[in-house]
C-alpha cells in the first residue's frame, strides 16, 4: 500500500476512528503526537443505533476530526459496503460537523487479527487510524 501525504491542518492533534461493519463497527482513538491508536469497546449495533452510539463517542472523546475506514476489494474496485461506509461517513460529518478522513481500510482487520488484537474491528480501527496518522505530515 502506497502512503498518500494528507492535507490536515497541523491543530488537528485528536483523531476518532472508525471501521465500518453491518453487525460491528471498531472504534479506536489516537492522537498525532505519539502517531499510535488505542482501541475502544466496538459498537455492536446497526442502522440509526450504530450512528447514534457513534456519535456518543465523539461527544465523550471530542475529537479534533474523525477517520473512517473505507473498504475495497483486493483490486481497488468498491463494492455495496465501500457505499456504506462513505454514507456512514457522511452522516458522521453532517452530524457531528467535525472533518471526516476517508481511508482505505483493505487488509486492516487480517492486519488486527495476525497482531492478535483481542477484539478484531477495534484492532481494525487501530491499524486504520495508525496507518491516518503516519500520513500526516
Amino acid at each position: 500500500m502506497s502512503t498518500v501525504v494528507l492535507d490536515v491542518p497541523p491543530h488537528y492533534q485528536t483523531f476518532l476512528a472508525f471501521d465500518f461493519g453491518l453487525k460491528r463497527t471498531g472504534v479506536a482513538v489516537g492522537n498525532r503526537m505519539l502517531r499510535t491508536a488505542t482501541p475502544q469497546a466496538t459498537i455492536k449495533a446497526e442502522g440509526a443505533a450504530r450512528l447514534e452510539q457513534a456519535l456518543q463517542r465523539v461527544k465523550d472523546w471530542q475529537p479534533d476530526a474523525l477517520v473512517i475506514g473505507v473498504p475495497f476489494h483486493p483490486d481497488g474496485a468498491s463494492h455495496e459496503n465501500t457505499q456504506r461506509a462513505r454514507k456512514f461517513a457522511r452522516q458522521l460529518r453532517s452530524a457531528s460537523r467535525l472533518e471526516v478522513y476517508e481511508v482505505d481500510e483493505r487488509y486492516s482487520t487480517t492486519e488486527a487479527a495476525s497482531g492478535g488484537a483481542a477484539d478484531a474491528d477495534a484492532g481494525a480501527a487501530c491499524v486504520i487510524l495508525e496507518q491516518f496518522l503516519r500520513s500526516l505530515p
